[in-house]
């Protein structure tokens, strides 16, 4: 019997502490589904999900051990669907866990059987968050130490294709220019 994970989330974007987790999960686990979330509740993303799927998809093709797909739905439902019994959370900050926690008691009340692990990534990437990238990446910012490189090259195609969602200032930045490498 396999020992099976899945690692579920929007990854909107990828950050290398989505990745630690993943890469850290694949050295413990037979197999490790990340299952990423076809809608969210998170609000200003900046990919579809085709785009995320292959960002991540992209990131992993390392892990011999780790498999990408659509997470639709209810994530219990997907566990039970797919026999699997282990899913793992990420814990940047203390403020994360109230709502991880909430969420791992309401999907133990759904389906019992399933469990729960928290893990934390490595210290230089708890405090980085895919809202965060997306916002300093909205400003200008170079997000590059937050993200891999194929996302760091979705991020520069995606507000070269939409110039729009770029957020101008007045003010001098230093950062202007920071996707024109």
């Amino acid at each position: 019997m396999q020992n099976i994970a899945v690692y579920p989330g929007t990854f909107d974007p990828l950050t290398f502490g989505h990745l630690d987790l993943i890469a850290r999960s694949a050295e413990i686990f037979d197999r490790v589904v990340v299952a990423v979330a076809s809608r969210s509740a998170k609000s200003g993303g900046m990919f579809s999900i085709e785009e995320r799927l292959a960002m991540v998809r992209e990131c992993v093709n390392h892990l011999p051990n780790v498999e990408v797909e659509t997470l639709d739905g209810l994530l219990v439902n997907y566990c039970v669907r797919r026999d699997i019994r282990l899913v793992i959370r990420g814990l940047r900050a203390y403020s994360d866990f109230e709502y991880e926690f909430q969420m791992a008691l309401t999907n133990r009340k759904l389906a019992p059987n399933i469990e729960t692990l928290f893990m934390m990534p490595q210290e230089e990437h708890s405090y980085v968050a895919a809202s965060t990238v997306r916002e300093v990446a909205r400003y200008g910012g170079d997000v590059v130490s937050f993200v891999p490189a194929p996302v760091w090259r979705h991020i520069e195609q995606y507000f070269k294709a939409h110039p729009e969602q770029r957020i101008r200032t007045g003010g001098a930045s230093g950062n202007a220019g920071a996707f024109d490498r």
